[in-house]
């Protein structure tokens, strides 16, 4: 798609790069925004450390694992431990609210513009901040939500009730028997609604969502346009970040903007057009506020 892609760290300084965002902020209506792993880090959601020992080290002890992404590709003894496991892992990171305000503070910025938003991350942040779900595309699923592991439909089921029925009543990493989740229509274990592999639902929900982005760049294409990428990392980057950098290279009116700590770059193609910050994503919405 681009020839290099040399550019790893911004030329500007921080200030020169937030005063240009901010002027990109208050001039163009239209913000296409691509969401990934690093928003909800930079708004606490992190994995490891004090919040994972909370929550998981008796989980720790017996299975050797250090963080909540590891515990979930852990082969369990028993279903019963498997989804104590899950149901505290859904709980902590999907029915509790973010640490910091950093999702409430993104759509204070956007709320007023002509604004989308696209993103890989599947803990319900953009929703609980109040965003329009009809302007929201989470491609890659929900920990709110079940499936039939088969699948034997494209169905998914709202797990809220069970998942804290499952919390309540576990006892020593496991749940009764009784809760352990089945399809409603095949009686098949369910699963998660997370994208692993071909096996994952995209239900009436996700295919009305996509429709409704590819519609919005549609009707916006070639007008001023700023696609602002937060967090977005190397996992999945044909979602977000290898398409934005795309229609910024075809829209000579577009703005591409990356804030990304660790990992603000764009290629040579965009260098002109682009802004890239190589800072926590919190730190710079309250800069641009």
């Amino acid at each position: 798609m681009f020839g290099k892609m040399s550019i790893t760290k911004s030329t500007e300084d921080y200030f020169t790069q937030i005063e240009r965002l901010k002027k990109v902020l208050e001039n163009t209506e239209i913000i296409v925004v691509g969401a990934g792993a690093g928003l909800s880090t930079s708004a606490g959601f992190v994995y490891n450390g004090e919040r994972f020992r909370e929550n998981f080290s008796d989980f720790e002890d017996k299975y050797g694992f250090h963080d909540m992404y590891a515990g979930g590709f852990c082969q369990y003894d028993t279903p019963e431990e498997h989804w104590a496991y899950w149901s505290r892992f859904i709980t902590v990171n999907r029915y509790m609210d973010a640490p910091k305000p950093v999702y409430n503070e993104l759509v204070d910025l956007i709320k007023d513009k002509d604004y989308f938003v696209i993103t890989t991350n599947v803990d319900h942040c953009f929703q609980k901040a109040g965003i329009d779900k009809n302007r929201l595309f989470y491609t890659q699923g929900d920990y709110g939500l079940f499936q039939c592991s088969e699948p034997c439909c494209q169905e998914t089921f709202d797990n809220e009730k069970e998942v804290r029925q499952m919390m309540e009543k576990q006892i020593d990493m496991r749940i009764p028997s009784e809760l352990l989740p089945i399809c409603p229509h095949c009686g098949k274990p369910m699963t998660m609604n997370l994208r692993s592999d071909n096996s994952f639902v995209e239900d009436e929900g996700w295919h009305r969502a996509a429709e409704r982005y590819e519609n919005f760049l549609k009707t916006r294409k070639n007008m001023p346009i700023l696609f602002l990428e937060l967090g977005v990392g190397y996992n999945t980057p044909v979602i977000i970040k290898y398409p934005f950098w795309q229609m910024t290279a075809d829209n000579p009116k577009a703005t591409y903007a990356c804030i990304n700590y660790g990992e603000a770059i764009c290629p040579d193609e965009i260098k002109r057009q682009s802004i890239c910050i190589d800072r926590d994503i919190g730190a710079v919405l309250k800069e641009l506020k």
